[in-house]
This record gives structure tokens, sequence and C-alpha cells, in this order.
């Protein structure tokens, strides 16, 4: 039993000392031992509002109880509204100070018992309310979240993201320990909830697995909030954790929606092939229009020789090609001009705008692929909400020179745990495509292997088929 002597500690302090958990209080307790230290000229060693437990908001002191003959030591002796003390009996005085006393001692005692227990605070009448909340909200949470994972492993066959989404399921869980487990069943009256007869007809339609997850994504979110809020008068640090794991599962849901989007966009897309601007708009519109008749699938403009106008000329007229194809127009390292050029995506590289930057200027509409050269660089643009990726370099180029090469182990690495659409690139010809496709790789990206051979249209199909027999094989 925990001891403590209330005239010299006084009930706040001792609270502060022994209460972490706020636990409520005995209205008629607490006002028998304020009256008591007013009578007695305590009442400014504490201001009300500072007790834990939230049952005192208020900056003044209390008004005496009816059991403090209604005085007050804090109206100066002549001063507005004064009044003296009445004489209190002294058998009186001694019968307060005991009740109040052993009324301490009560609440010191049962403090440190429920302190001990890792119990909250709140108020009797809304404990119960407050405790179905958080059990249903947290049972929703991570019932939402395991769904979630089960289609990043399956559906997507994503060993990233399966790998966060796990992580943040057991994080919320390991927050939500220091809740009262014993309380939250207690609470739970499944039989007679009444949200339990009310549905609608939205709940059970889904189109198909990814709009089944997209619509656990919303469930987990919102039941996330819901738990923030509704734990701020339990523990404001609990709601404080789950404000960061919520703010997590954004990003996250973010890069699974992303990812399954991404897939079902670039499906078909196999080849990818950088032009430049050639000798002339008019040089360029035949070679690009050879690659559009022979079906290559993504067409990226990059040239750092040309300037904004003639880079913007090249764009518009690789558009007017590509328009009513199934060819997507990509725009490099320039989202502004992918913007003006109408391209369907931009890329960019390590060093250029972050992606946050590139949806500012190009908008959530256009496709934004990143070249990676790491597999922590591949898993952050996940995360960070591309929609392809570009891996490399594999093998020394003609087109680029690179110091290093992280080579086919990269891209091993890559598809052994990240769905995203990806292209390997550097120095891939058909003689070396084998290697690459063994990799696990299916999308390729070249420049001069097709733009500089003998017949470019004849050289892209010859990729094309090679990546769809490993497609269909």
């Amino acid at each position: 039993m925990v001891r403590c002597s209330a005239p010299s500690l006084g009930l706040a302090g001792f609270l502060q000392r022994h209460q972490p958990f706020r636990r409520p209080l005995d209205v008629t307790i607490v006002r028998r031992f304020l009256a008591l230290e007013q009578r007695n000229g305590l009442s400014n060693r504490y201001k009300p509002h500072e007790l834990r437990g939230g049952l005192w908001r208020m900056s003044r002191p209390i008004p005496f109880d009816p059991i403090s003959d209604g005085t007050s030591s804090n109206s100066s002796e002549g001063g507005p509204g004064s009044r003296k003390p009445h004489p209190v009996p002294v058998a009186r005085h001694h019968a307060d100070q005991e009740r109040t006393s052993n009324a301490a001692r009560m609440v010191c005692h049962r403090g440190h018992h429920r302190a001990n227990s890792g119990d909250y605070s709140v108020n009797q009448g809304n404990r119960v309310p407050l405790l179905r909340i958080i059990d249903a909200n947290a049972n929703r949470a991570t019932e939402g979240m395991r769904v979630i994972e089960e289609y990043a492993r399956f559906a997507l066959d994503d060993a990233h993201l399966t790998r966060l989404q796990k992580q943040l399921r057991h994080d919320l869980i390991e927050v939500l320990q220091v809740l009262p487990r014993e309380e939250l069943c207690a609470a739970r009256t499944t039989e007679q909830d009444v949200g339990t007869q009310i549905a609608t007809q939205a709940e059970f339609e889904r189109q198909d697995i990814r709009h089944v997850a997209m619509a656990n994504q919303k469930r987990v979110e919102q039941s996330l909030r819901s738990l923030e809020e509704f734990l701020k008068p339990l523990s404001a640090e609990t709601a404080r954790q789950i404000e960061q794991l919520r703010y997590r599962t954004y990003a996250l849901g973010r890069a699974v929606e992303l990812t399954g989007f991404s897939r079902q966009r670039l499906e078909q897309a196999k080849l990818y092939v950088l032009v430049d601007g050639g000798e002339s708009l008019d040089a360029f519109s035949t070679a690009a229009a050879a690659l559009v008749r022979s079906g290559v699938h993504v067409l990226q403009l990059r040239d750092l020789r040309l300037d904004d106008r003639q880079l913007v000329a090249c764009g518009r007229r690789l558009r007017e090609l590509t328009r009513e194809t199934p060819t997507l127009f990509v725009m490099n390292n320039r989202p502004d001009l992918a913007v003006l050029t109408q391209a369907d995506g931009v890329h960019v590289g390590q060093d250029d705008l972050s992606l946050k930057e590139v949806r500012a200027i190009a908008g959530p509409n256009v496709l934004v692929g990143v070249s990676t050269h790491s597999v922590a660089q591949a898993r952050q643009a996940v995360i960070d909400g591309a929609n392809y990726l570009g891996c490399g370099p594999t093998f020394p180029s003609r087109t680029k020179s690179f110091a290093e090469f992280p080579g086919l182990e990269f891209l091993q690495a890559v598809s052994s745990e990240i769905s995203l659409p990806a292209f390997a690139i550097g120095g891939i010809s058909l003689a070396n495509l084998p290697e690459v496709q063994a990799s696990g790789f299916s999308r390729v990206a070249v420049a001069s292997a097709v733009t500089e051979a003998e017949d470019p249209d004849l050289t892209a199909r010859q990729f094309m088929e090679a990546l769809n027999r490993q497609e269909t094989g």
C-alpha cells in the first residue's frame, strides 16, 4: 500500500507523482479535499486544472462546497464581495480533516493500484462507449490491413510491398498492446450493436480484386482516424502514435494502388525505345513514324543537344504521330515540356527533379518513370509514387557512359521483390537479351540497338517477338 501525507503533499501533487495513467476521481472526495485546503489557507498551492483525470478544466479556484460554510480564503478582507470566514467548530474541523485524510489515502491506494495495472482514465459513464469504439476500429483496421497485405502478396506478387504492409500491421498491433485487453473484450457487445444491422449495397459491390484492396485501404484509413480521435481522452501519446501510423498508411496505400494501376496501364509495354531529335525535324518525323508503325510500345524523346523550342517542336510532332496509336510518348527529364507537348509521361533520373516536384508540374495523370541504380533506390521510387522504373545500367553502352554497372545481379534483386513495371536499360542488344530475360525482366529500354540498326523497324519487331515469347512461355 502506498501512503501519503495529504496535508503536506496535497492531492494534486500526489496525483502528479502517482497517477501517470490518469484515473477518474470521486467528485465529492476531491471537492472536500479542496475545501479543507482552502479553509486552511493552502488554496494557492495548486490550481484545480492541474489535477489529472479530466474532472477539472477551470483556471480559477473552485468555489466552496456547501460543507465549507461558503467561506473563501481568496477574498481580500474589505474587498468587493469579501466575506469573513465563519468560525468552524473544533470537533467538525477535526472530523472533516479525518474524513479528508482517509479519502486521500483511499485515492492514493486506488490510484497506485490502477497505475500499475496499465489502465487509463476517463469518466466511467463514457468509458464503455469509448472502449467499444476503440475495439471496433482496432479490429477493422487490422482486418483491412490484412486484406491489403494479401493483395500485395498474392495478386501483385510483390515482396517489397508485402513486407511493408505486414510491418505496418504489426506496428499497429504493438501500439495497441498498451490498451486494457480484458476491458476491451468485456465492453464488446456485437449482438447488441445497432451497426451490425445497417448495410449498404455498395459494401458488397467490388469490380475486381484491385477494387477489393482499395476499398479496404479506405477502411483502414478511416479506422485509424477514429482510433486516433477516440484515444485522445485516454492517452494522448497513443493517439500520436496512431497518427504516425495513419500517415504511413497513406504513403503505403498510394504505392500499392499505383503499382496495381501501373501494371494495368503498362501491361503490354515491353519495348521502350529512346530517340533523339535527328538531323532535322523531318528526319526525326520519318524515323519516329517508322517505329510507331512497327508497334514500339514506348518512345522517349531524349536529346541534350536541342534547345527548348526544338524539343517542343519534336515533342509535338511525336504526339501527332502517336495520338491514335497504342504507342506511349514520354518526355525525358522535363515535366514542363511534357505538359506543353501533351506527353503521356515524363522520365527523371536520380539527380533530376523529385517525384513530388514532377507531379506538381505535370499533374497526377502523367506517367512518371525513375532511373534507379540500386535496390534501395528502386524501393524508394516505389514508395515515392513512380509508375515505372528504369533499372541499370546493365551492360556498357554507346549512348551513355557510366563509372559502375549494377549489372544482372541488380536486375535479379529488383525482379525478386518489386512488381512495379521495370525496364532494364544499358547496352542491351538482341545478343544479350536472353541474359536479361534470365534475370527475371520482361521489359527493356534500348536506344542505339534499334535506332542505329541497319533496319530499325525489323530490329524493333525482333525485340518485341523475343519479349512476347518470354511472356507467353
